[in-house]
């Protein structure tokens, strides 16, 4: 598995074989966090870490593994940069690439992650687009393989908005790694169906199926995992709200929804979350819609069903895996594979 020099943007870009690699990677760094065995690899490199959406899991998650791995890293937040307001793309990525041995992009259009790559010298990291969301997926599959053991007939539920980044994304790692995807909500908001048809040609090569339905029972009957996601994702406009919430509330996870899954189903959330009203955007939905909890009710999110927080923990050590493997040849770690 030669990693070296390669970029991160999407997982339609790797092959089964390599994204198991790349958690099985993650599985051996985070044992070896666990360990509190030191494993700078990468010492004297620096990465640049450029956010065009403010984020907690996903800079803490660079920054922290960045550390780890002996690097220094750069934030540049929504207003710490020129991207895009006086500095073209293009000539971002070039003037960063002789700065830094890494760029990471958190932000918009999937085809900004893209420019940014091509004209790149150095690897290049979606940490978040509009479309794709896959250092999330990383940590997201890492934790159903903890908790399961294997992906072998596993059945994962999408409930929402299937055509944003998280749905479009646990369909391609679903489709890669051969878990039955099911994405089940309000058919305006079923992904694209080019996509839709390139992961159903991916998941019968792997032994699986991509189903989209608007029948909760049917969409939850069969269902391992059920995954759930905010209403509106960010960067979206606020008259999107009232549209939205009419569409999904017939979706809000509940007990008795949870219920219509099997008894070894478990809730899954890239987060934040909206189960409580314990935020001040929280309290604008309350006073504005009614609403104490959104996507998810807190009885379900607090239950000992949800592994949310064990999802939340590897984005650290799946990033740490994407950084190392791309920015060098991968030695250091193989011992540490087969122990």
């Amino acid at each position: 598995m030669n990693f070296k020099g390669r970029d991160f943007l999407k997982l339609l870009d790797f092959t089964p074989e390599e994204i198991t690699y790349m958690l099985d990677v993650a599985a051996a760094f985070k044992r070896l966090k666990h360990a509190d065995i030191e494993h700078e690899y990468l010492r004297r490199k620096n990465v640049v870490l450029l956010f065009e959406k403010d984020s907690t899991r996903t800079r803490c998650s660079f920054e922290v593994a960045s550390a780890d791995l002996g690097m220094k890293s750069t934030y540049l937040g929504p207003t710490g940069s020129q991207v895009g307001k006086k500095e073209s793309i293009k000539d971002t990525a070039r003037v960063l690439s002789r700065m830094y041995q890494g760029i990471e992009y958190r932000g918009f259009d999937q085809s900004i992650v893209e420019e940014l790559a091509e004209y790149a010298s150095v690897p290049v990291w979606n940490g978040l687009t509009t479309q794709f969301h896959p250092t999330q997926m990383l940590a997201d599959f890492l934790t159903i393989r903890e908790h399961f053991g294997s992906f072998k007939n596993l059945q994962l539920t999408f409930m929402g908005d299937a055509c944003n980044n998280a749905g479009n994304s646990l369909m391609v790692t679903s489709a890669k790694l051969g878990v039955n995807f099911v994405a089940c909500g309000p058919k305006e908001l079923w992904p694209d169906p080019e996509l839709v048809a390139t992961c159903r040609k991916i998941a019968a090569e792997n032994g699986s199926t991509v189903t989209l339905t608007d029948d909760k029972e049917e969409g939850l009957k069969n269902a391992n995992i059920v995954y759930v996601d905010v209403w509106v994702s960010m960067g979206e406009p606020e008259e999107l709200w009232a549209k939205r919430i009419a569409l999904l509330q017939p979706y809000q996870l509940t007990k008795e929804v949870m219920a219509m899954a099997k008894p070894d189903c478990v809730l899954m959330h890239a987060l934040p979350s909206f189960h409580n009203t314990e935020t001040t955007i929280a309290k604008d939905i309350e006073k504005k819609f009614g609403l104490k909890e959104m996507e998810v009710t807190d009885e379900v999110f607090e239950s000992d069903r949800s592994i949310v927080f064990d999802e939340a923990e590897n984005r650290m050590h799946t990033i740490k895996a994407v950084m190392y493997l791309t920015l060098s040849d991968g030695e250091e770690i193989k011992h540490e594979l087969h122990s």
